[in-house]
């Protein structure tokens, strides 16, 4: 596979499917950002020496590969194999959010971002799920977006919030409440 075509030389590129669009479009911006957060998890992973929680990860990244391609398909183009994002997938997070919630204080306070490495990787990755959350409603205001993709990205970052308290709890590491001036 050669990994440079040059025709997005003139900014666009291909969506699954075979239209081209510009490379500045929504669905494209969508897709972008999801991928960005797929890398930020990547990272996180590095950090992580549960077996556990890599694989969690690594499942959770393909699940963004998954909703990625459902975001660079072609709109209303028939013929597409796209994966399934089951709702079940949704319904994993949850219960790793209930499980980590558990053992971990409870929240009475809004918290700085931070901790230790791994819990502060985490809250990035948390943001860019919430940006690529955002983007995936954005598109839906104009085009047919399933509503589990929307889900899932918001399940997400909720589990990735819990998940950074949990790095930050193994450590002992205390949480820093805001304090507004």
């Amino acid at each position: 596979m050669k990994i440079y075509t040059k025709k997005g030389d003139k900014g666009t590129t291909a969506l699954y499917g075979g239209k081209r669009i510009l490379k500045s479009d929504l669905r494209i911006e969508a897709y972008g950002t999801v991928d960005e957060l797929n890398s930020f998890i990547g990272l996180v992973t590095t950090f992580v020496e549960e077996k556990e929680y890599t694989d969690l990860l690594h499942s959770i990244q393909s699940r963004l590969f998954d909703l990625g391609t459902h975001l660079a398909a072609e709109p209303n183009k028939k013929n597409l194999i796209l994966p399934e994002i089951a709702p079940e997938t949704i319904t994993v997070l949850e219960n790793y959010i209930d499980k980590m919630n558990e053992e971990l204080p409870e929240l009475k306070f809004f918290i700085l971002p931070g901790g230790n490495r791994a819990a502060a990787m985490t809250h990035i990755a948390r943001t860019v799920c919430r940006r690529a959350e955002r983007c995936v409603v954005r598109l839906s205001d104009s085009e047919n977006i399933e509503p589990v993709l929307i889900q899932y990205l918001n399940r997400l970052s909720d589990f990735l919030f819990v998940l950074a308290r949990k790095f930050a709890n193994d450590e002992n590491v205390p949480e820093i409440v805001w304090k507004s001036h």
